[in-house]
């Protein structure tokens, strides 16, 4: 699948009649918008088939991962070859701006709202019943109480969920780290699906035996002092696909690495920008699903109701290290096979 650039509508009307006729087609080409894909930014493209859906974006806030989904949605809209307009929005990890963009979206009309990240999603679900939402880069939708079931969501929500193969992350923690005997876990208490991956991870640490503990933060503000902490206290740190965390990954890193504590991430963004390994999801493939979704929806095909959510499989994990931070650290990555290095 081959990633695409979101397309924006440029209107050019050629005036090439007088009187009423220049009028008509001055007139035909004004309602297209021209603007960069950013927050509160609209767009459109064209695909020929005659209807133009207006679909809303919420993007809880700006890093990698959450980046990536956006503009996955968006490339499988174009491959689709629909007519859309799209607002999209950023809250900028403000819990009251989701309200406020939510419910802007809602009482815009849209056709269909792609909320990205959980309590993105949780903002839309409460600003409407009606319009078909599609959620994306969120754990578990059940548990955060978005759907009646991940197999029959009951409402009109569904989307893609970003779960990660979080004891296999465990695993390659043990690998990396043989001699760990205490795993700090880092998370942002703000976050249900952060909450879910912990235990997910505190169970697959209680089986091999290591000793772990929570670290907490409930504003970015709060990571460097939380990580300078753990100093003394952890062999290693774990933090799942944490939007909180993931935004502030380059200041985890700075001060894990200083300190010669490897740390295991959730997914690939955050090796990129100083963790030291993942088993990740790829987040532009789960944002297309997640568009695929959309279109099914938008064009009649598939009703949010029953339509289960979409997960990736296995095999579209990845396995990625980071070189640079293994070097700075002294961790040996000769035994991971197969490995994506960046």
């Amino acid at each position: 699948m081959k990633r695409h650039s979101m397309k924006r509508l440029y209107t050019l009307c050629s005036v090439m009649m007088i009187g009423v006729l220049a009028a008509f087609a001055l007139t035909a080409c004004s309602g297209g918008s021209d603007g960069a894909a950013t927050e509160g930014s609209a767009q459109a493209s064209t695909g020929g088939s005659g209807e133009t859906y207006k679909i809303g974006v919420l993007q809880l806030t700006e890093h990698a991962a959450l980046d990536a989904s956006n503009e996955g949605f968006v490339a499988a809209l174009d491959d689709a070859g629909i007519d859309y307009e799209i607002d999209q929005q950023n809250a900028q990890n403000d819990q009251s701006a989701c309200q406020t963009i939510a419910s802007k979206l809602v009482n815009d009309g849209d056709d269909l709202i792609l909320a990205i990240g959980t309590p993105a999603a949780q903002a839309v679900a409460g600003a409407t019943s009606d319009i078909p939402i599609v959620g994306t880069a969120i754990t578990d939708f059940a548990a955060s109480g978005l759907v009646e079931s991940n197999d029959a969501p009951g409402g009109n929500l569904t989307g893609s969920s970003d779960l990660t193969p979080v004891a296999d992350q465990i695993e390659l923690l043990q690998q990396l780290v043989p001699d760990a005997e205490t795993v700090a876990l880092l998370y942002c208490t703000a976050e249900s699906n952060s909450e879910i991956q912990i235990e997910m991870a505190e169970e697959a640490l209680d089986e091999a035996g290591i000793d772990h503990e929570r670290y907490t933060v409930s504003s970015s503000n709060e990571i460097q002092q939380v990580v300078e902490s753990m100093v003394g206290k952890a062999d290693a740190i774990y933090t799942p696909t944490d939007n909180t965390i993931a935004a502030g990954m380059a200041t985890v890193s700075m001060v894990a690495n200083e300190n010669d504590l490897p740390v295991i991430v959730g997914c690939d963004t955050m090796v990129e920008d100083g963790g030291l390994a993942s088993y990740s999801i790829n987040y532009y493939d789960l944002g297309y699903k997640a568009g695929e979704m959309a279109v099914d929806i938008l064009t009649g095909k598939a009703d949010p109701a029953d339509t289960p959510i979409a997960y990736l499989e296995a095999d579209e994990c990845t396995l990625i290290a980071n070189q640079a931070t293994a070097d700075e650290i002294g961790v040996d990555l000769s035994g991971l096979k197969d490995a994506e290095i960046v």
